[in-house]
């Protein structure tokens, strides 16, 4: 069986696919050819070699550059097969050169951190709201990084000499506030644009194609899809992909064989998963911005499966209500999910900058899944119910933000 990396033989292929048959084939093209139809597992920690002179090579190549040693594996924080075919994919979707996976999203965004400030990039500019831990992770400096905060429109005029990075995420994580991408990318100039796309996915956007030069995944998410894999993952050039894997490489952050499996698994129903739910969450917004009990609901323009919402009554009393939703933090799952972003998701991010970002108290982040809408709606009724207690029924309309 080859286990050399998949890339060369994707790299063949030139005719343009479609995201839905690129998320079926893509890493797994050269199957057919070995006489396989699913792609196969490589748990090994450590391979064989005969040519140590041989190896010594490909490891000084790889410590210049960083790219991907020719020939067979060498050793597994160093890169693994079953992995590449996901990274593979991935990129195909996102449509850049490279994709670089790790152990998890905020593994992931550690070694872009890492990567720029041993460079002596530490500045980073940032747009509230992120995700709370990418949020604490610059706060608090834990890895060096010093962060300016600023609206979109502010972007060029936080850069600094220092600075190695700017930071959106869009939709936004909990509020699904979006970002004009084409215009921070305008406005970031040299500096690279990260683009935090783990709820939209490459279904509903493609940053790279907007300026950003860099595109994180929570691959926790959407991109495995049924709440069983925890990774992260970085589209990008060829040449950051290089510097990614030596961080990998060195820090250990890697990803589990049968984790980058599951999620080139995931990435095959991708295009499905995510505009079946998101057509469901359209009709779960059209539902909750007719009930009184809401006074405002947050979907984005571009769709998809992620719904905020805020209630006039106690959040925390629909969380306890809710009995087909599954109450918990992640998202992306085949099943519902909700949570209270003030009390978990966003917790750790300060409370000022938390609802300065529009994360209130009374707002509630659900993740739609799979499930039969009407089935959800009963659930949520019923939830809402408890939540309300004795509010008045004779608020305003609620106001639906996009």
């Amino acid at each position: 069986m080859d286990t050399t990396s998949t890339r060369a033989h994707d790299g063949a292929r030139t005719a343009p696919r479609a995201l839905a048959t690129e998320a079926v084939h893509a890493g797994r093209d050269d199957l057919a050819r070995q006489g396989l139809h699913a792609p196969p597992i490589d748990l090994s920690t450590t391979y064989p070699s005969y040519d140590s002179r041989g190896e010594a090579a490909r490891i000084d190549a790889f410590a210049t550059t960083g790219a991907e040693p020719d020939g067979p594996p060498v050793y597994g924080r160093l890169g693994n097969p079953t992995v590449a075919r996901f990274e593979t994919a991935l990129a195909r979707l996102e449509g850049t050169e490279a994709a670089v996976a790790f152990a998890s999203g905020m593994a992931a965004l550690s070694a872009v951190l890492l990567v720029r400030g041993s460079m002596g990039l530490r500045h980073v500019v940032a747009v509230r709201p992120l995700y709370g831990c990418s949020d604490h992770l610059l706060t608090a400096g834990l890895l060096g990084s010093k962060v300016t905060w600023t609206d979109p429109a502010g972007v060029a005029d936080a850069l600094r000499p220092d600075t190695g990075l700017v930071i959106v995420e869009s939709p936004a994580n909990p509020t699904l506030a979006e970002v004009d991408l084409r215009a921070v990318a305008h406005a970031c100039g040299s500096v690279p644009l990260l683009v935090d796309n783990t709820f939209a996915t490459p279904v509903l956007q493609r940053p790279a194609e907007h300026g950003a030069r860099l595109v994180l995944h929570s691959a926790t998410k959407y991109l495995g899809g049924h709440g069983d894999v925890l990774a992260g993952v970085v589209a990008c050039d060829e040449e950051f992909a290089g510097r990614l894997r030596q961080v990998r490489f060195a820090t250990g952050g890697v990803l589990h064989p049968l984790a980058g499996y599951l999620l080139l698994r995931g990435l095959s129903t991708l295009p499905v998963r995510v505009r079946a739910a998101s057509a469901t969450a359209a009709e779960l917004v059209h539902r909750l911005a007719a009930d009184p009990r809401v006074a405002r609901v947050h979907y984005p323009r571009i769709g998809g499966a992620m719904v905020a919402f805020e209630v006039y009554g106690d959040p925390h009393e629909v969380i306890a209500g809710v009995r087909l939703i599954t109450p918990a933090v992640s998202l992306g799952s085949v099943d519902t999910l909700i949570q209270h972003p003030a009390s978990i998701s966003h917790r750790i991010v300060d409370a000022d900058d938390r609802r300065g970002a529009g994360v209130s108290d009374r707002l509630l982040r659900m993740s739609v899944g799979l499930e039969d809408v009407d089935d959800l709606w009963s659930d949520l009724d019923a939830a809402l119910g408890r939540g309300a207690g004795n509010c008045a029924d004779d608020h305003d309309a609620p106001a639906l933000a996009n």
